[in-house]
């Protein structure tokens, strides 16, 4: 059994029955597995020819969703080098700290991408126009023979993978080669994919959903990849057209899809699984209702050092239960956070108790540590645990849900309350497609609660109508009824589509277009600012 991606990819070439299946669709072309491999070979001894044997051998890929991007995936596997993945959705010197902090020898781009590095300071970094006349000569075929940089270990680093850097600089994530395996095992195990399956490959490649719930499946199943870029419009039609099966995403996607008009036949289509992350339980539901398939919802970042899975009879709002080691901790104390305790609606009503961060409690999991950044490591490994900067609290059955990230706490008149819960509460508003909730400073002392909405297309949402909603939760507690809602077009989000909130924290408490506020007493009353 293969242990490393190398070796599966070899696997994959040398199986004649697998060989020759269709690997990768992309518009009206197809590769078969044999064809995509051979020319990622081509392109690994190619890299490794140029390559700088006194520098480590690191290839960054600065592409989309593209048939270029899964061979330089490929090829970095069989060629036993790193790849890194870069945010295509940064610029400037953002964009050139990421590629100088991988120590990208060489990095690999596109006609889609390449203006992006106009002006950049990249020393040390050779750059490549994949596609371009000098690309096809030097991956010509008549190069040679691929001889691999290194055979690699289970625990050697495949890729570099930046974090979504929602609070904070991204940092660079050591991902090994033996989490993309297991990772992509576990699910095609779990949902009984095979070579007859097709993954629809939408979530950036350069991110771990895209590799470890998307790429890593399909290899592990020896199934078809349909590389592409996410657009909720062109969803169904994609579905369809590759003959869909399977699907990964993060964060946002079935909010976006599920804003868009329903079809009568949206029901007619090959789509049986769609799993991954940070759907809200609304979402979820009504995706696997519309399209009529599975959607299997967990809790994952980038580190993969917390894991937690939903199981039968998970309550609503609950991400699941953790794996053994995955507890509740106060960073404060280092102790175990108290069990959750509700009032009879449903309430937290110890949450200075109970919130805490979460943990792994038996070390570092699959987490082999942030390249170049020994004291952003360190964070994250205290007290020999890893320390997500995830709130969560657990009930007396196990079941967890999250509050936030640890820079969501609010303090509101004089009580301590995270963003999570009052997200999942308005999110059950029908109007209401995306909410994100986080604290403004209140004129005399602590925190304000502010939210900013999205509405479904077509919706309307009057000040009476949310106040009458907030006024019939009887989970929300009145000092979480947000002192502003800014109602906007879309939320500031990365690239996988995970809500900016510090952007959000920056505009302020009047922000240009419509804002729903509250002075004293609980109706809200509108006012609309132009840009």
């Amino acid at each position: 059994m293969a242990e490393t991606v190398q070796q599966l990819l070899r696997e994959l070439r040398d199986n004649d029955e697998i060989a020759d299946r269709v690997a990768v669709k992309c518009g009206a072309q197809t590769w078969t597995w044999r064809e995509h491999l051979d020319e990622a070979a081509r392109q690994a001894a190619a890299l490794i020819g140029i390559a700088d044997p006194d520098r480590p051998l690191h290839v960054g890929v600065l592409l989309g969703n593209t048939p270029d991007m899964l061979t330089a995936m490929a090829a970095a596997g069989l060629g036993g080098y790193v790849v890194c993945g870069i945010n295509n959705t940064r610029r400037g010197a953002a964009l050139a700290r990421d590629i100088v902090r991988a120590d990208c020898q060489i990095l690999l781009t596109d006609p889609a991408h390449v203006g992006l590095l106009d002006g950049l300071e990249l020393p040390g970094v050779r750059v490549l126009l994949v596609g371009g006349p000098d690309w096809e000569d030097l991956t010509a075929p008549a190069k040679g023979e691929l001889r691999p940089h290194r055979e690699v270990a289970a625990t050697d680093t495949f890729m570099l993978i930046f974090t979504s850097g929602t609070s904070g600089d991204p940092k660079a994530v050591k991902v090994m080669h033996a989490m993309v395996l297991l990772a992509g095992a576990a699910l095609v195990a779990r949902f009984e994919l095979s070579g007859e399956d097709v993954c629809y490959l939408s979530m950036p490649l350069f991110h771990s959903n895209g590799v470890l719930a998307g790429w890593s499946v399909a290899l592990n199943a020896g199934a078809s990849m349909a590389p592409a870029q996410f657009t909720a419009s062109r969803f169904i039609d994609d579905v369809r057209a590759y003959g869909v099966t399977y699907m990964n995403y993060v964060g946002k996607p079935l909010a976006y899809i599920l804003a868009s008009p329903e079809r009568p036949d949206d029901h007619d289509n090959p789509l049986r699984v769609a799993f991954g992350n940070e759907a809200s339980d609304r979402d979820i539901a009504e995706f696997g209702r519309r399209f009529g398939c599975t959607v299997w919802d967990g809790f994952g970042s980038t580190e993969n050092a917390v894991t937690v899975t939903r199981e039968e009879g998970c309550p609503p709002g609950s991400i699941g239960k953790g794996f053994p080691g995955v507890a509740i901790y106060d960073p404060d104390t280092v102790s175990e956070c108290a069990v959750a305790r509700f009032d009879a609606h449903g309430q937290l009503i110890n949450p200075d108790e109970a919130i805490g961060e979460l943990v792994n409690t038996e070390g570092s999991g699959m987490f082999a540590g942030y390249y170049n950044d020994p004291g952003a490591t360190g964070e994250r490994m205290r007290n020999g645990m890893f320390w997500s900067g995830d709130l969560a609290y657990r009930d007396a059955a196990g079941w967890i849900y999250l509050a936030g990230r640890t820079a969501d706490w609010m303090r509101v008149d004089g009580e301590n309350m995270t963003a999570a819960p009052i997200e999942r509460i308005l999110i059950r508003l029908p109007a209401i497609s995306q909410v994100a909730v986080y604290p403004v400073p209140d004129e005399l002392v602590g925190d304000q609660v502010m939210a900013a909405i999205v509405l479904q297309d077509d919706a309307t949402l009057s000040p009476e109508q949310f106040t009458d909603f907030l006024a019939a939760q009887p989970d929300l507690s009145p000092k979480a009824w947000p002192r502003y809602v800014w109602i906007a077009e879309q939320l500031p989000s990365t690239a996988t589509n995970k809500v900016l909130k510090r952007e959000l924290v920056s505009m302020g408490t009047d922000p240009a277009g419509r804002l729903l506020w509250r002075r004293g007493g609980q109706a809200y009353v509108q006012s609309d600012r132009q840009e």
